[in-house]
């Protein structure tokens, strides 16, 4: 891929943000046996060569002052919330020299593989990219991994992948990460609470049984208040009339 650059003078925040109004990007390439060299971009078509896979993971020719030179893109800043590049850094690339880079993995063939076919399992893609080692000339745009024969519970590891001749794969620790796993996933099912039987002779509803408990309650005590009723009063006139006797004599 090509991109064109221009050369810029001026570097600082307050520089930059007059540039970024203009609609130009500011941006740094460094590296190789030139020095550091600031430089300006076109921003929309910067914005739409980032869209692209190939200019994250490619050696791109860059067009500066008259002159073409191969560059790698190593960092980009995004604004926080606006579709706007603030700024980018690419590094010039030295044929003799092998470069590590990380490359888009493509996979292929899940829908055909025994896996999904035969035990309806579910491929997880662990990684999406991987990080090689190789001469600028032997680096791949992608590297494709073939999932044809993967079959239930089995992975795919970084060791398995077929990389171009002269690129090798770069790993940390010793370890094999997976690139890809079938699986079937596991599916909890919430059982509903089951409710206990009633007791004989308990009512389905609470509320209206204890209303007429209630209510029978009331009752029998306004049935008991009566009957003592006569019997207080008469007790009481009893204790009146014989006082006023005693009185008399």
């Amino acid at each position: 891929m090509k991109f064109v650059a221009f050369e810029r003078a001026k570097q600082g925040t307050g520089a930059s943000r007059r540039l970024r109004n203009t609609g130009r990007t500011p941006g740094i390439v460094y590296g190789g046996s030139g020095e550091p060299q600031l430089i300006e971009l076109d921003h929309n078509a910067l914005f739409f060569a980032l869209k692209k896979e190939a200019f994250h993971s490619s050696i791109l020719e860059m067009e500066l002052a008259g002159k073409s030179e191969q560059v790698l893109l190593r960092d980009y800043q995004m604004h926080p919330f606006k579709p706007l590049v603030l700024h980018i850094d690419f590094q010039r690339v030295d044929a003799n020299r092998r470069i590590h880079m990380k490359v888009p993995l493509h996979f292929q063939n899940g829908e055909n593989s025994p896996a999904v076919k035969l035990s309806a399992a579910i491929i997880s893609h662990v990684l999406t990219e991987v990080d090689v080692s190789c001469l600028p000339k032997d680096l791949p745009e992608f590297i494709a991994v073939d999932l044809g024969e993967l079959t239930l519970n089995d992975s795919i590891h970084v060791s398995d992948l077929k990389l171009p001749a002269g690129v090798t794969a770069v790993t940390h620790g010793g370890f094999d990460p997976v690139v890809a796993s079938a699986v079937i996933p596991k599916v909890i099912v919430e059982e509903e609470p089951v409710e206990a039987p009633a007791a004989e002779g308990e009512a389905e509803a609470g509320a209206p049984v204890e209303e007429g408990a209630a209510e029978t309650a009331e009752k029998a005590a306004g049935e008991k208040g009566a009957e003592k009723a006569p019997e207080k009063a008469a007790e009481k006139g009893g204790e009146r009339s014989g006082g006023k006797k005693e009185e008399k004599k």
